[in-house]
């Protein structure tokens, strides 16, 4: 039976995972976190027997009473997800807290030796070069939960290191594929949040709309896979069958199908080293299946191209990098920044930012600070 510390537990990655579990006789939740979705938690806590859970807001975590939930022990407020990992035993930590929030909680996870199914790319994006080097001090094993990057997984491994020439990530390109800067400038908070494909939080929809979550993931890639910046494509393939490629030093290339579900990359990362059935339709090969590609268009959208940028500078421009979009998307969110100045603000941010790498977690933690800071000035100007 593999114990399971669940993080973000209530977001879509989380909720999904929980259907996985609930399918699978070898799968047992310990540990749940969320930041402030208390009701929701309660009820995975209870449903599931849960006694370790870890409420990051701490307005939120008072609302549990004591008296009504005698057995459970809540770590509540800032870092309470890191403690949750460091405190209770488990085999696989579940990272799917959305942005820079989960860097604490995966840095715990593998100083800690666990196996960390990984849904939350910013740790990756901001502290790369730091997360690999504690992993591979302790034997820490991590397992991509983006689709992208578990086909990734799966097809070097298949394939072998050595025969792989370069890789390619699949961008559906949101709901604004084919359009033009000058259609943009009007974009609605409910238009960007409209995927065509996938069902996700609202912070990722935005990302998939801007594609800065294709930049994200490239960055994600070169520290997964230790492979170069040029040797990590991305096309857009709207029909999201195709979730990556590999490019094989002999010319062939390996893909990686399947049906848009998330709970197939999620399974495979809470089984791993084993594959075991999901409940998902399978690809109607004979009704005609369509696959389209094409280059993504970077002029309009360049947050590629940003973190790119960024990615080529260090860990400390990736960090800001990450720091300026999320303040930016949730400017956007909020009504005060149109669509258009989110790469705007990002650009600023990175164009000023150093590079390097960060030897411990307070250090990514300072840049981050500062770059929310010359984010939210640079908000401010384009509002």
């Amino acid at each position: 039976m593999k114990r399971i510390i669940l993080l973000g537990a209530t977001g879509s990655i989380g909720v999904q995972a929980l259907k996985v579990v609930a399918s699978s006789r070898d799968l047992a939740v310990v540990g749940l976190a969320c930041d402030r979705n208390v009701a929701l938690l309660l009820e995975q806590a209870v449903s599931l027997g849960v006694r370790d859970v870890a409420v990051s807001d701490e307005q939120a975590a008072a609302s549990v009473s004591p008296t009504l939930y005698p057995e459970l022990e809540v770590r509540a407020g800032a870092g309470a997800a890191a403690r949750l990992v460091r405190e209770v035993e488990a085999d696989v930590v579940v990272n799917a807290i959305v942005g820079f929030a989960g860097l604490e909680a995966t840095v715990a996870a593998v100083e800690n030796g666990r196996t960390l199914a990984l849904a939350n790319k910013e740790s990756l994006v901001c502290a790369g070069t730091l997360v690999g080097d504690r992993a591979r001090s302790t034997g820490a094993t991590i397992i991509p939960v983006d689709s992208e990057h578990s086909a990734l997984f799966q097809l070097i491994a298949a394939a072998g290191e050595r025969a792989v020439r370069s890789v390619v990530i699949t961008a559906s390109g949101g709901p604004f594929r084919g359009k033009r800067r000058e259609d943009l400038a009007e974009v609605t908070r409910e238009q960007a949040l409209a995927h065509p494909t996938w069902s996700m939080g609202e912070k990722i929809s935005v990302d998939s709309a801007t594609l800065m979550n294709k930049g994200l993931e490239v960055i994600e890639a070169h520290h997964l896979f230790g492979l170069p910046f040029e040797d990590i494509e991305v096309v857009v393939h709207p029909q999201s069958t195709v979730h990556s490629l590999v490019r094989l030093v002999d010319g062939a290339l390996l893909a990686h199908l399947g049906v848009a579900d998330m709970r197939v990359p999620i399974a495979y990362a809470l089984h791993f080293p084993e594959r075991r059935a999901v409940d998902v339709g399978a690809l109607d090969l004979g009704g005609g299946l369509t696959l389209e590609f094409s280059a993504p268009d970077e002029e309009t959208f360049p947050a590629i191209s940003l973190a790119r940028e960024a990615g080529k500078k260090g860990e400390a421009a990736t960090c800001a990098l990450n720091a300026a979009n999320e303040v930016a998307v949730h400017a956007f969110l909020r009504g005060t920044l149109p669509f258009l100045g989110i790469a705007e603000v990002v650009g600023d941010v990175i164009a000023t930012s150093p590079g390097g790498r960060f030897g411990t977690y307070s250090e990514a933690v300072d840049v981050d600070s500062r770059a929310r800071l010359a984010a939210e000035r640079a908000c401010a100007r384009l509002a």
